[in-house]
């Protein structure tokens, strides 16, 4: 019998069914958390500023603007929701957040009238 050093461990091992079990499982539970949609949205603030961020939950982070707790807009509350748009995809939609991010996004944001500047 080996003994083990305490940086060592034992394999683990797993029947091939017992293996395709859990990763269904995980599979299912990983569906069960992923939101059906994904918000990129603008905010206003009271010093006139613009605010953009990508969310899973938009109800949720606005109120989380509201009440501080967000670090990026607590000093510039009061802040109101100018607009969002929609992704079912995540990938999308943080992707279309840095495009608004950029200087051709935020012309694409003046252009059509989201914000007044």
């Amino acid at each position: 019998m080996k003994v083990l050093r305490e940086f060592e461990s034992r394999p683990l091992r797993l029947r091939f069914d017992e293996a395709r079990k859990s990763e269904v499982e995980l599979l299912e539970a990983s569906a069960r958390r992923s939101p059906l949609m994904y918000y990129v949205y603008i905010l206003k603030s009271k010093d006139d500023k613009t605010y953009l961020g990508c969310c899973d939950n938009l109800r949720e982070r606005i109120v989380k603007h509201q009440k501080g707790y967000v670090p990026a807009t607590k000093d510039r509350l009061p802040i109101k929701l100018i607009s969002y748009f929609s992704f079912s995809n995540k990938y999308t939609a943080f992707n279309f957040e840095k495009y608004l991010k950029s200087g051709s996004g935020r012309a694409f944001i003046k252009k059509h009238k989201f914000i007044e500047k």
